[in-house]
């Protein structure tokens, strides 16, 4: 397996390529996704320099919490349910996958801090993935004023599992696009200055159109 360093350098490399391409002057956020690694591999990743760790199932993230001493900042990026809430809202510092009333009533309920979160929109429509419609979103952002536990800090998706760049690159611009009407509203509690999308297969494509967290799990970590 290779090391994470020499696989963090490869990335960064693509990264700032992209950036060039694309005159982008945004910060990247690299989140190591450490879901089908060992605890082992995810402190590696830390020592590397990687200190955001993301987790999709409760059970992962606080195995592998348990042994980290602190020493990463946690975002859970899988679809979190209802009554896992109470498990994991107060273990994390971000997460990725809000996209129900409900799961935001439990979020307030249970956190003890506010929550920064992404508002999961599926752009791309597939009925696989999870998340809010395009046409849906703006009124969800808009009812979550009532909760002082969430700040909805940016927008998420999921490009499609594709070759076509072209399909990719138009789901990454009309998250782009949404995140702009988002932030034109000047909402306190939703001020929506992150994007987080890109994968292990796309995340140059995502930096171009604007991505500031990318979730990279197997290219990064194995």
């Amino acid at each position: 397996m290779a090391r994470i360093i020499d696989n963090l350098n490869t990335i960064s490399n693509k990264i700032d390529a992209a950036k060039k391409r694309s005159q982008a002057t945004q910060d990247i956020t690299i989140i190591a996704v450490t879901k089908q690694v060992s605890a082992e591999r995810a402190i590696e990743a830390v020592e590397a320099g990687l200190i955001h760790l993301g987790e999709n199932r409760p059970e992962g993230l606080l195995a592998k919490k348990s042994e980290m001493n602190n020493q990463a900042i946690w975002h859970y990026i899988g679809s979190l349910q209802s009554r896992k809430v109470k498990q994991v809202i107060n273990e994390i510092d971000y997460l990725h996958s809000l996209d129900r009333f409900s799961l935001a009533e439990e979020i307030n309920k249970r956190a003890r801090k506010t929550i920064k979160c992404f508002v999961q929109v599926n752009v791309s429509g597939e009925q696989s993935k999870h998340g809010l419609s395009k046409e849906d979103a703006i009124p969800f952002i808009e009812s979550l004023q009532q909760f002082d536990k969430i700040q909805v800090v940016g927008l998420m998706t999921m490009a499609p599992n594709t070759d076509d760049e072209a399909i990719i690159r138009h789901v990454f611009r009309e998250l782009k696009k949404l995140q702009q009407d988002v932030v034109a509203l000047h909402l306190p509690f939703a001020p929506c200055q992150e994007l987080s999308m890109g994968m292990s297969n796309d995340f140059d494509i995502a930096v171009e159109e604007g991505a500031t967290f990318v979730r990279i799990g197997t290219a990064l970590v194995g």
